[in-house]
């Protein structure tokens, strides 16, 4: 069993809400801590940067008073994604605002750095890696990182190609700290397998495209509801690294979905590729959208997930008696 934070033991369901590029927004991630979950955004979605000031500032104090109303359920604790490659000229400007409030976990992608780990661990934060493979969970936890977010095969965005079953095990063979494991999660069905297989949490991302709150087009969220994991397309072409996209929104930008050239990684940028441009126009989703069936509420999805994880742990309790 491995060692969770004391911060991550009292959440309603073990779910961390990914953070979505353009889409997460103080809103999203209110709701989603209110809602017992971890929310989280990129600090590279507030535009201009100053702006990241403001809202980690909605969030803490939106939090806080929440937590004054409701002390027998307090909020669940909210994460902040930085991008640590090298293209990103605000990590230090944005780091240097998550330690002014103190974020509690911080969620680091496309690059292991250290003084981002000991820059967190200086007010007591927490800092989850998101990796593709075993050789850069290693990197990650050599580094500093508290915990990590396998990214396997059909996540959303920026994903990796290996199956779940092979990553988490690959992973828990040497490391017993907190694990996330993202990839078609959509339901409390999915969120216990994760568990099964050895994650402590499930990292659920595209189906918070289709509530009220998230900062997506109507297009994009009805997409999210229309489409499932035959019309999602995994290409390198549009940011230089290989993710995972919608089918229709790149025909709507013209392109044949199932024609795409690749792009060179050493190119990365996340522009896009002409006239369409990554996550705004060219949108990003996992392949376990099926499931998704409407636009509702944040806090509605969440209290489905919930239902759907105590009903699948009565279930697996009453499969393990028979098989006992």
């Amino acid at each position: 069993m491995s060692s969770i934070p004391s911060i991550l033991k009292n959440l309603r369901i073990p779910v961390i809400g990914s953070p979505l590029f353009i889409i997460s927004n103080p809103k999203l991630v209110i709701e989603q801590c209110k809602a017992g979950i971890v929310g989280s955004m990129p600090a590279l979605n507030a535009r201009p940067a100053s702006q990241l000031d403001e809202w980690l500032a909605e969030i803490t104090e939106g939090l806080a008073t929440y937590n004054t109303q409701n002390p027998e359920r307090p909020a669940a604790p909210f994460a902040i994604n930085q991008i640590v490659h090298k293209t990103n000229d605000r990590l230090e400007h944005d780091m240097e605002l998550c330690m002014k409030y103190k974020v509690p976990i911080i969620i680091t992608s496309l690059g292991a750095r250290e003084e981002i780990n000991v820059a967190a661990h200086s007010y007591g934060g927490l800092v989850f890696h998101d990796v593709i493979n075993n050789k850069f969970a290693h990197k990650a936890i050599d580094k500093g990182a508290d915990g990590l977010i396998a990214v396997a095969a059909g996540a959303g965005g920026h994903a990796g190609d290996k199956s779940p079953f092979a990553l988490i095990q690959e992973i828990r063979q040497w490391f017993s700290g907190p694990l996330a494991l993202a990839g078609s999660i959509a339901n409390g069905n999915a969120i216990l397998a994760a568990q099964a297989m050895g994650a402590d949490f499930a990292y659920i991302g595209s189906p918070f495209i289709a509530t009220h709150e998230a900062r997506a087009a109507e297009d994009y969220k009805q997409a999210i509801v229309e489409c499932n994991s035959d019309d999602i397309v995994n290409s390198s072409l549009f940011t230089g690294i290989h993710g995972n996209y919608l089918a229709p929104s790149i025909r709507s930008a013209g392109l044949d979905p199932y024609a795409l050239p690749e792009s060179d990684p050493s190119k990365m940028n996340f522009g896009g590729t002409g006239q369409a441009k990554a996550w705004k126009d060219i949108w990003g989703s996992g392949q376990g959208i099926g499931v998704i069936n409407e636009v509702t509420s944040t806090a509605e999805y969440i209290d489905k997930l919930h239902q759907e994880y105590i009903a699948a742990r009565v279930r697996v309790i009453k499969m393990s008696q028979v098989f006992a």
